[in-house]
């Protein structure tokens, strides 16, 4: 793969690619960008400001004095910090990831995240992963992928993840919350999620992730001939 190259993947909630681009990432030696951990940072900082998110005015000067960064912890796993302090587990939980979905309707915040992504993304050699990397943030990004699974597997898989951290919550209502996060990330004006007209959409129901990765190595590969 040839320098400066940027890898977008995207998809609604639990397609699995998170893990996907963590992985990816990794085989191919470059970084790993998770920008939904940048917008679950900000829903956690507005929640304990008590920021409205409809609140433009507000979520602006709440922004001005937002950092987030990213980090490798002892064991290798990427750690988010927000203003200098690590939020990693705390941007995880059920409350914060609907919040994320109604902060990440905001304008102003899909605009500066939009500014700090692609100053990241800026030299390339980047796996960049999120709702809208392809459409909004990276355009011009040479390969594009777009994962999905049906929604009863998604919300499965997302049902086993947070009983695997120690929360304990029903399966039916993991599958509320997801629907209502597809309905709102669908329908948003700014960005709506969708595939790139250029993406490769893979269907990851029966996939595993590394089966994920595999595929996504072949079409770049094909792509460079």
């Amino acid at each position: 793969m040839k320098k400066g190259v940027i890898i977008t993947i995207d998809g609604p909630s639990a397609a699995g690619k998170g893990t996907v681009a963590r992985k990816l990432s990794k085989r191919l030696k470059i970084g790993y960008l998770d920008t939904g951990a940048m917008y679950r940072a900000i829903a956690l900082l507005s929640k304990r400001k008590d920021v409205c998110s409809e609140d433009d005015s507000a979520m602006e000067e709440l922004l001005r004095a937002v950092r987030i960064t990213f980090f490798t912890g002892e064991d290798l796993t990427p750690r988010v910090l927000l203003n200098n302090e690590d939020v990693t587990e705390a941007i995880r939980v059920p409350d914060i990831s609907a919040l994320s979905s109604d902060v990440a309707r905001c304008a102003a915040v899909r605009g500066r995240l939009r500014e700090m992504q692609r100053e990241i993304g800026s030299s390339g050699d980047i796996v960049a992963e999120g709702r809208d990397m392809g459409t909004y943030v990276f355009p011009e990004a040479e390969h594009k992928f777009f994962l999905d699974a049906s929604a009863s597997e998604r919300a499965r898989r997302r049902w086993l993840e947070l009983r695997e951290k120690g929360q304990d919550i029903a399966l039916q209502e993991v599958a509320l919350q997801m629907e209502k996060r597809d309905k709102q990330d669908t329908e948003r004006r700014l960005a709506p999620l969708h595939p790139a007209p250029d993406a490769v959409i893979i269907d990851t129901n029966t996939l595993t992730a590394d089966g994920v990765v595999d595929y996504i190595l072949k079409a770049i590969q094909g792509a460079h001939g």
